[in-house]
């Protein structure tokens, strides 16, 4: 008995790395709206975080972040990756970027940090550092690691969505936010990129690009508060969807 093969195009991989303080479980309400026949969805929890939150250490910053996602890359075999990344991991996607530009086909910035040679985190967004230094756990003697924002300080408003997301934040590493990031790539700059802005905070890091550089994004709002994926992941699917559509 002859068997007929159906010959398709092999699924478009999609790695979305989550912002400071969340985990990988912060994607689960929009991944419904991805075919699991056109799409394979990674969604890692980076160290210290969420799930490995256990593993949290002075130790941890910026570039342990990037590793973890160039881990990803290297054990799950990817390429042609779309890679999305949440408000800090701006910076955590910039630095995988750098690292193998070859194998990524979109940069999407969710309300993200837009990283700029030589610079940290707190460099990027004016005031950060201080407010950081306020949530500095003292009490616990780790100054190294700062409690997390709230639910609707991360513009969370439903009561649902709330008792989901509070007892899921964790800290964050100081240090995560004091390691500069190297931008030097030319291949990396050849990346397409596309900048999302969900609430203030990312329109923000968009505006302050020269002119010339914000020519270079396909930009998009959605304005529902920057934990956007939790508060509107349908419509942010179909953003992401359309931003991909164009790059075919």
């Amino acid at each position: 008995m002859s068997v007929e093969v159906v010959v398709t195009s092999k699924p478009q991989n999609i790695v979305f790395v989550h912002g400071s303080c969340h985990g990988g479980w912060c994607w689960k309400k929009i991944v419904p709206y991805f075919d699991s026949n056109v799409f394979n969805i990674y969604s890692p929890t980076l160290t210290g975080l969420g799930e490995r939150s256990h593993l949290v250490n002075e130790m941890t910053d910026l570039y342990t972040h990037v590793e973890d996602i160039l881990q990803v890359f290297n054990f799950e075999d990817l390429s042609e990756v779309v890679l999305v990344g949440h408000s800090y991991a701006g910076m955590v996607i910039s630095g995988v970027a750098e690292m193998i530009p070859d194998k990524i086909k979109l940069l999407i910035y969710l309300d993200a940090y837009i990283p700029q040679d030589g610079k940290t985190a707190f460099d990027l967004v004016p005031g950060l550092m201080d407010l950081y230094k306020g949530r500095i756990m003292h009490d616990q003697n780790k100054p190294w690691l700062v409690r997390s924002y709230t639910p609707d300080e991360f513009g969370i408003l439903d009561t649902k969505d709330i008792e989901w997301v509070e007892p899921k934040l964790v800290p964050m590493s100081w240090h995560t936010h004091t390691q500069p990031l190297v931008v030097q790539n030319k291949e990396t700059m050849k990346i397409p990129k596309a900048f999302i802005t969900s609430a203030e905070f990312g329109e923000g890091m968009f505006q302050r690009q020269n002119e010339e550089e914000r020519d270079k994004w396909d930009y998009h709002e959605l304005k529902r508060g920057h934990d956007v994926m939790i508060t509107a992941p349908e419509e942010l699917s179909r953003i992401i969807l359309n931003i991909i559509s164009k790059g075919k």
